[in-house]
């Protein structure tokens, strides 16, 4: 894109960004977890690199639109130039337009794009027009993993992908040799996606070693021991126990 229509869309996008906010309710913080007293709370976004990234992307996709657009208006330029002369600014439009759509639609999901992490969970939220929360539990998850494709590392992004178990695509050895299915969190445009990924996975362990989140280290010595059954219960257990099969000798009678 060019200096001109680069500001233009700039230009463009900070004016439907602000409308669309009003309009579509969108949120512009991030995304609330509930956190106990003195529990970290770390909120984060794509790095500067995803949006680049997603420009490339379009540009390449864009560039056989343009050739194309291009290549009839020299076309049409060869059998009559009157024509091709009225059509130029329609077809500068049709060229330049989904240039501006694109920027302000790629700002629009970068800057929604919010992760929002504390020592038990994680929360996800994208999108514009229809707003998708997903909220991972730690205890949930069966594996983290990094995924970097060759653009992603000229950018200096990659994504975070945790697999949790339940429904969906994808799978993980089960018994007798089959899988079992798993659901996806994907951390796309992250800068630093392998300590992000280590971070996960040292929430996951502590929240392993806590058993089901309810309890935290100290507990078990903080529990007090039930007290042992003294002679007056074991003598009332028997009386019980003695009076049972008295009443039920005198009902086979």
């Amino acid at each position: 894109m060019s200096a001109p229509a680069d500001s233009a869309a700039a230009w463009v996008y900070s004016g439907v960004w602000a409308g669309l906010v009003r309009w579509l309710r969108v949120p512009p913080e991030p995304p609330t977890l509930p956190v106990r007293a003195g529990q970290p709370l770390e909120s984060f976004r794509p790095g500067p690199g995803f949006l680049a990234y997603l420009k490339f992307w379009f540009w390449i996709a864009l560039l056989a639109i343009d050739v194309l657009i291009l290549f009839g208006w020299i076309v049409i330029l060869t059998v009559d130039w009157r024509v091709a002369m009225w059509l130029l600014v329609p077809t500068l439009i049709v060229a330049i337009l989904p240039d501006i759509v694109a920027y302000v639609a790629m700002h629009l999901r970068y800057d929604a794009t919010w992760y929002v992490m504390t020592d038990r969970s994680l929360r996800i939220r994208t999108g514009i027009v229809s707003i998708r929360e997903t909220t991972i539990t730690f205890e949930n998850v069966q594996n983290v993993k990094v995924e970097q494709g060759p653009v992603q590392r000229r950018f200096g992004i990659a994504t975070v992908v945790v697999e949790t178990a339940g429904g969906g695509s994808g799978g993980a050895p089960g018994k007798g040799g089959s899988t079992r299915p798993l659901n996806q969190g994907r951390l796309e445009g992250l800068a630093n996606a392998e300590a992000i990924r280590d971070l996960i996975m040292s929430k996951v362990r502590a929240s392993t070693s806590a058993g089901l989140g309810d309890e935290r280290p100290g507990a078990e010595q903080s529990r007090k021991p039930r007290p042992a059954l003294g002679p007056a219960h074991l003598e009332a257990l028997r009386a019980m126990r003695d009076e049972a099969r008295a009443l039920r000798a005198a009902a086979t009678r």
